[in-house]
C-alpha cells in the first residue's frame, strides 16, 4: 500500500478502508515512523479473529528492547482478520511496515472517526514529535 493513500492517528497506526460488498474493511497496522521509534521488535500482541474493537481503544501491543507500546484502533467494529504470521517475524514491520506488515482487518461498524490525520497531517505530526 502506498503510505500517502492511508488514514493514521496521532498513536502512529495507520488504515486502509476498502469497501466490500457494501461493507467497509479496514486493515491496520503502524507506521515506519513508530518501528522507527521502537526499534528492535521483540514481541507483538494480535487481537482474536471475532472481537469487538473500538476506535481509539487499545487492541494489542508491541514490545521493543526499548519500551512496551500499546496499540489503539483506529475504527470500531469486529476484527475478521489477523496477520499470524506477524509476531514470529517482525522485521516485516521494518522492510514493509505498510503492505506485508499489516496487523488486523475489521469489519468496520458506523463511520470513521473524524481525528484520523492523511498523510501530510501525519508527516507534520511526526515532524513536531521526532
Amino acid at each position: 500500500m502506498n503510505a500517502e493513500a492511508l488514514l493514521y492517528c496521532d498513536t502512529h497506526e495507520w488504515v486502509f478502508v476498502t469497501d466490500e460488498d457494501g461493507q467497509q474493511i479496514a486493515t491496520v497496522g503502524i507506521s515506519a515512523f513508530a518501528v522507527e521509534q521502537l526499534t528492535d521488535l521483540v514481541y507483538m500482541e494480535l487481537p482474536t479473529v471475532g472481537a469487538a474493537v473500538t476506535g481509539g481503544e487499545e487492541f494489542g501491543e508491541v514490545e521493543s528492547v526499548k519500551a512496551v507500546s500499546a496499540l489503539y484502533s483506529p475504527v470500531s467494529g469486529t476484527v475478521i482478520e489477523v496477520n499470524e504470521g506477524l509476531p514470529d517475524n517482525l522485521d516485516i514491520l521494518n522492510s514493509d511496515p505498510y503492505s506485508a506488515g499489516w496487523i488486523m482487518k475489521v469489519k468496520v461498524d458506523g463511520a470513521l472517526p473524524a481525528n484520523l490525520l492523511d498523510y501530510d497531517a501525519y508527516q507534520r505530526q511526526c515532524g513536531e514529535s521526532g
